[in-house]
């Protein structure tokens, strides 16, 4: 198995944090840094134009030269590196004055490719446009310092950069292409608006569904890039299936998301971090309610996308509603969502009650919500509370609050970053109905916290894969089996793992924790890493043979 020469790696999220790609593609990219040092470069959009992006360092010692003659092409760039462990080479192009062609470009990619961008709307153009200045990046690059000998790779992620692909292939078919599609457009879509997506899997007929569902532009982009690309590949096994039904085209690698666990703190620094994410935790639950909870109280939670259905946030919700009334529940139980809603300002009455430092034997009105939100009545979560009447009462065995914002470390509230809060937790829950891969659990067992996930989710389908059955909570993973219809298990499902671990000794518990850790090991990239190579063998063998031709 041989490496390339050069990879040209594109994204939206390329020093653009949104979702699990930006992990997936900074994670990733020490171990392809270590292995090609600075021939992996990485694309992404610029959207800070005059404001410095936070995830970017530029650096002006990088390909003086070319920058020059880029420039003098018309292609705005800033080339630097992206502020990630191993610091590895990042261009953010700005894809603004590409606009004015827009529909050249459109048309030309019809009559090469049958790209369908005559119902595009929203993030569509953009994205369109970000990918189109990106293969002009790319082939700039490759003229200006490389040549037919060097074996090279352009690695494009997701429907939004499926155009890059597409062109590239028109102007240099000498360059080996990648598709990876970590979840497709039409099976989320689907998902997310409360249709059965795997009992009828077989039947969708994905043209159909993305007319149905107003997706043909997305979908068309995904679906011909999926085609004509060298590699075409996804993240987990549930996708492949999703990708040979809905796009009518078999992956030829699934590729799964592994991680670096060098952010997950060592021995008396991990005790000091878990202690003081549990004390904040309790804390807030503290000044919210005004009840005494005490440091044995078990602390739970989700989070992620605010997907309210395909993330399983509503199946959670039932879930502790349940749990409140079971017998054989040992310890109290403080639950968090930890999903980013519509989120207003920090409640000024909770900051006052946290930072005065005293006790209080009187809740705050909504004892269930840290920040206010601006849409209050349409909010999904807090009308399912008001829906269960779960209104964290002093008598309640589980209280759950609701953390509506991303957890970056200045939110107002917590103030501390998800790595920092995730390790204070007994428990995560991930319920998903839709989930490609599942970062949430994978980050959880890599902070020794054991979960709960379904498979549905590709990661919990690959933790069934390395024991060989349905992984228990002793495993550190619990996998719950998940179906179009079975909500009313699942939630069961989650209530009976969470009294039962309430009930485990020490030896139970660290035992438990131990499993957790171990099987976040077999995730590293070190040993994922193996299914690139494929995938990079496969790009560079069809695209030599397409230039023999």
């Amino acid at each position: 198995m041989s490496f390339p020469d050069y990879i040209f790696e594109t994204s939206w999220e390329v020093c653009n944090k949104v979702g699990g790609i930006y992990t997936v593609l900074s994670t990733r990219a020490k171990t392809l840094q270590d292995k090609m040092k600075d021939h992996i470069i990485f694309l992404g959009p610029d959207c800070w134009h005059e404001t410095p992006s936070p995830y970017f360092k530029a650096d002006s010692s990088l390909f003086p030269e070319w920058q020059q003659k880029a420039a003098g092409e018309g292609l705005k760039i800033k080339v630097g590196r992206w502020d990630v462990p191993s610091n590895p080479i990042a261009i953010l192009v700005d894809f603004q004055s590409f606009f004015s062609q827009k529909d050249m470009i459109y048309g030309k990619l019809w009559e090469y490719y049958q790209v369908d961008s005559l119902h595009a709307y929203g993030d569509y153009d953009d994205s369109a446009m970000f990918a189109y200045a990106t293969a002009l990046v790319v082939e700039s690059f490759y003229k200006f310092y490389l040549s037919d000998k060097d074996k090279v790779v352009f690695h494009a992620n997701e429907w939004q950069t499926g155009f890059g692909v597409l062109v590239l292939q028109h102007r240099m078919p000498q360059i080996a292409s990648i598709f990876t599609t970590h979840a497709t457009c039409i099976g989320r879509s689907i998902a997310g608006n409360n249709k059965p997506l795997y009992d009828y899997l077989w039947a969708y007929n994905g043209d159909q569904m993305a007319s149905e569902l107003n997706m043909e532009s997305k979908h068309s982009i995904e679906k011909q890039t999926a085609h004509h690309v060298d590699c075409f590949t996804t993240v987990s096994d549930i996708t492949a299936t999703e990708c040979k039904e809905l796009l009518d085209k078999p992956v030829d690698v699934v590729l799964p998301n592994g991680f670096e666990n060098d952010f997950v703190p060592k021995g008396a620094a991990f005790t000091k971090k878990r202690k003081a994410a549990r004390k904040r935790l309790l804390d807030v639950a503290n000044a919210l309610m005004g009840t005494e909870i005490g440091d044995d109280a078990l602390i739970v939670s989700t989070s992620g996308r605010y997907e309210f259905r395909n993330k399983g946030v509503d199946v959670f919700i039932e879930a502790m509603n349940r749990l409140k009334r079971d017998a054989d529940l040992k310890k109290e139980v403080v639950a968090f969502i930890e999903v980013p809603g519509w989120v207003g300002e920090p409640r000024k009455d909770l900051v006052e009650r946290l930072e005065s430092g005293k006790k209080y034997d009187t809740p705050l009105e909504v004892p269930m919500l840290t920040h206010w939100l601006n849409n209050m009545s349409h909010d999904n979560v807090m009308n399912m509370l008001k829906y269960l009447n779960m209104n964290n009462t002093k008598d309640d065995k589980v209280k759950l609050i609701f953390l509506p914002c991303y957890l970056t470390g200045d939110d107002g509230v917590i103030n501390m970053s998800y790595y920092d809060l995730v390790l204070g937790n007994d428990l995560c829950v991930y319920p998903s109905y839709y989930e490609p891969w599942g970062y949430t659990p994978l980050e959880a067992v890599a902070f020794k916290v054991p979960c709960i996930t379904t498979d549905l989710a590709g990661f919990g389908l690959w933790a069934n894969t390395e024991k060989g059955n349905y992984c228990e909570i002793e495993d550190g993973v619990k996998v719950l089996h998940r179906t179009d219809y079975n909500y009313s298990e699942v939630a069961d499902g989650i209530k009976d793992t969470v009294a039962r671990y309430s009930g485990f000794t020490k030896a139970q518990v660290d035992k438990c924790r131990s499993h957790a850790d171990k099987l976040s090991k077999k995730a590293l990239w070190s040993e994922f890493i193996k299914y690139y190579g494929q995938a990079y063998d496969i790009a560079l063998a069809k695209a030599a043979e397409r230039n023999r031709k």
